[in-house]
């Protein structure tokens, strides 16, 4: 995540032009490190969500109310003594430091004018809100720091507040503010801190520079077109000078971070959010990229989607153990009758050792270890190993009682790594339906499906769990709608409760999917609604990560489910095929 100085000055211009010159409306401490503030300005109303958490802190400006505690923290007391109804002079940021400074203006009980700074810095584990006088002395923070707990600077009231510099790092906006060229940066300095650090390229960059996060500095790699996990040195003798493209990439992004000239971003892989940034991520070209005009948007939304997939995550962790458990077992269990399948491929052999030595035995001499004789269903020769104590009729014995037993051995075989891979079909579906599942009641089903499958008991005597969670629904660009099951009992439940016979059914040829269904109410259907289809059975299916993946359509009535079969497992005989690629971002959802 690139919640870096960049996306700081990202979010300092927003506040500035959105809050600058209004007023303090309201102030909340909803959490013990989070303040929401609600300002009035320019006949509109804003709350400001400062969050100095330890995992989370974050600066935005959001819609959401929080609910807060009965009794107001002391932090939030003071604050409101002071800052009730005081007016936003400035925002600003220091450098490109991850600190954004509110500067405020407000009336003592004198009705004198006073000024005071309300620090917010977000640095992990270390961030913190810090309510300043007009002389940067603390009032007081939301987290005290003493002495004791950091030996590089006390938060404490009555302090000197000032920004530790734990780090000797250059500030890359001074060169852009200052500069006013193409290339404002000098290029022997960088070169010079670059060979400097035997790391790869895009550590040298984040640590030698304020600002730049670990994304971000790839990000300039890339742009430069030089390979981010190359050291300095590699890169110094190279045709071209790689490193003079980097810093021409480095200027030319602080360029763009001084004019305020901004394009927030969420990178999407698939349902995802993997990573945002306050500037276009091109090194994630192959990915969805999703642009906002709003950085807080970007930050809400990312967090809060973030937050959806963190949290099923966990939720799932349970069934997802059972599941790969079970999958790992059957697949060992798998692998090995395959092995013992190979062992009895010999058996046919067997039998015709046995057949040549009833036909040929009487020229066998006593003693003799081989029989040269000729298959008569080849006309091969054969040599037959024989054991030189039986007589050739025991031999031959010895060889039918190898082939019988070989010979159940594979009947036996063939009929249990049919049910043992039908069972790894079921399981790896399971894990799919996993992979997409997005809300709590998404996992009822698939934990409802592994009861009834034996791989989970039923607590006690509860019933069957209620059924809340509803197939995905799109609509294709040209008004067709769209159904994807999550799990196979909604695959079942499409295909043969919802759709009827006239509407087209899709899924990813031999991996598990979702079984999706397209509606045509009689209609004719156009190829761009098939293929709409087929990306969104592509999509939900295992080969998700793939750039085409083979689908195959046939209408719904000629689908059918044999007696028996584990839930969401279908057959069907003649069918269309396309290869499709994943991309889904072309059509809505419906909620």
């Amino acid at each position: 995540m690139a919640f870096d100085g960049i996306t700081i000055a990202n979010i300092t211009k927003e506040l500035q032009e959105t809050l600058s010159g209004g007023r303090v409306y309201k102030i909340a401490q909803p959490e013990s490190d989070e303040l929401l503030l609600t300002i009035k300005n320019n006949s509109s109303q804003y709350r400001l969500l400062l969050s100095a958490n330890a995992s989370l802190p974050v600066v935005y400006l959001t819609q959401n109310n929080k609910p807060s505690p009965m009794t107001a923290p002391g932090f939030c007391m003071l604050l409101r003594k002071h800052l009730q109804n005081a007016r936003i002079t400035d925002i600003s940021q220091p450098g490109l430091e991850r600190v954004i400074h509110l500067h405020l203006e407000h009336l003592n009980e004198l009705g004198d004018v006073c000024r005071k700074k309300l620090i917010v810095e977000i640095m992990g584990k270390h961030s913190n809100i810090i309510f300043c006088d007009d002389k940067d002395m603390i009032i007081d923070s939301i987290k005290h720091i003493s002495g004791i707990v950091s030996s590089v600077r006390e938060v404490l009231p009555g302090r000197p507040y000032f920004l530790p510099r734990t780090q000797e790092k250059t500030d890359p906006l001074n060169y852009a503010k200052n500069g006013g060229n193409a290339d404002p940066l000098s290029y022997e300095d960088f070169k010079s801190q670059m060979l400097l650090k035997p790391m790869p390229l895009y550590k040298a960059l984040y640590t030698s520079y304020t600002g730049l996060s670990p994304i971000i500095a790839q990000e300039i790699c890339f742009r430069a077109g030089v390979d981010a996990d190359l050291p300095a040195k590699a890169l110094a003798g190279e045709a071209g000078d790689p490193l003079k493209s980097v810093c021409g990439a480095l200027s030319g992004m602080m360029s763009q971070v001084a004019a305020g000239n901004f394009s927030p971003v969420i990178v999407y892989d698939g349902r995802t959010p993997l990573e945002f940034a306050a500037l276009p991520l091109t090194l994630y070209d192959d990915k969805d990229l999703r642009s906002f005009d709003s950085i807080s948007d970007v930050l809400e939304r990312y967090y809060a989607e973030r937050g959806v997939v963190t949290r099923i995550r966990q939720k799932s962790a349970d069934l997802r153990r059972i599941v790969q458990t079970a999958l790992e077992r059957n697949v060992k269990k798998y692998d090995l009758q395959l092995r013992q399948m190979q062992d009895t491929d010999k058996r046919d052999t067997y039998k015709i050792y046995g057949e040549l030595l009833n036909t040929y035995g009487y020229h066998v001499s006593p003693g003799a270890k081989t029989l040269e004789a000729v298959n008569y269903y080849t006309g091969e020769p054969v040599t037959i190993p024989l054991d030189a104590t039986l007589t050739p009729q025991e031999n031959a014995i010895r060889y039918f009682d190898k082939y019988g037993k070989m010979k159940r051995t594979y009947e036996a075989l063939s009929e249990l790594t049919i049910q043992v891979k039908e069972e790894i079909t079921h399981l790896e579906s399971i894990l799919a339906a996993l992979d997409i599942a997005l809300h709590e009641e998404d996992l009822v089903q698939i934990r409802e499906e592994l009861v009834e499958s034996g791989y989970i008991h039923r607590r006690g005597s509860s019933k069957k769990a209620k059924t809340v969670s509803r197939p995905f629904h799109y609509v294709s660009s040209d008004g067709f709608h769209i159904y994807v099951g999550k799990n196979n009992f909604q695959n079942d439940e499409l295909t043969f409760k919802f759709a009827t016979g006239g509407d087209w059914w899709f899924h990813a040829k031999q991996m598990p999917g979702s079984h999706v269904i397209l509606k045509t109410e009689g209609a004719e259907v156009p190829d761009r609604a098939f293929e709409e289809a087929a990306r969104l059975a592509a999509y939900y299916s295992k080969g998700r990560g793939q750039d085409k993946v083979e689908i195959d359509y046939i209408q719904k009535k000629h689908v059918k489910k044999p007696a028996g079969a584990k839930p969401g497992f279908v057959v069907y005989y003649t069918n269309y095929s396309m290869a499709i690629d994943t991309d889904i971002s072309g059509l809505t959802e419906l909620s």
